[in-house]
């Protein structure tokens, strides 16, 4: 990469880091390996900056990039285990503790992985249906019924269903 290719590559990071980990971290409700998708994601931009800088949208690239670090790393083996001395004895399905923010975040946590990038990129992230088919791969009926059912478990799993727009 050429020097002011560099400087621009890392103006844009500059700028743009604090809503990568944000995003990241609604992904994944992790702040560790929310950094660590991060910076996987920085590291592939930077191999990619050329192509990148001549995306229609630069940030719609990058979050593409983003969510398919974190679906990427959801698919890897040792983030489905879980250690013998950690499981229940019984499965616990009960409403998580309730807060400010805690309660959404938990329920969010709970959707599967598609349902959950879904919410956040619609709702979140502010992108329209075809953005958000787009950066997931999938087709704009496609989000629409997994921002359908993805509602619907949420308002049915807080007592005051005002709580989740729709």
């Amino acid at each position: 990469m050429q020097r002011s290719q560099e400087a621009a590559y890392r103006e844009y990071v500059t700028l743009r880091m604090d809503v990568l980990r944000r995003t990241a971290y609604l992904l994944c409700h992790d702040w560790h390996t929310a950094d660590d998708l991060v910076s996987t994601t920085l590291a592939k931009l930077y191999d990619k900056w050329r192509r990148a800088r001549q995306a229609d949208n630069i940030d719609a690239y990058v979050r593409a990039m983003l969510v398919n670090a974190w679906l990427d790393e959801r698919r890897r083996p040792w983030r489905r285990e879980v250690p013998a001395d950690q499981l229940p004895e019984v499965a616990d399905v009960a409403v998580p503790p309730r807060g400010e923010h805690g309660d959404l975040l938990a329920l969010l946590r709970s959707l599967p992985k598609r349902r959950r990038a879904v919410l956040v990129l619609r709702f979140y992230l502010d992108h329209s249906v075809e953005e958000t088919a787009e950066v997931l791969g999938i087709s704009p009926g496609t989000v629409k019924s997994q921002t359908a059912r993805a509602l619907d478990t949420l308002r049915a799993a807080l007592p005051d269903p005002s709580q989740v727009g729709g």
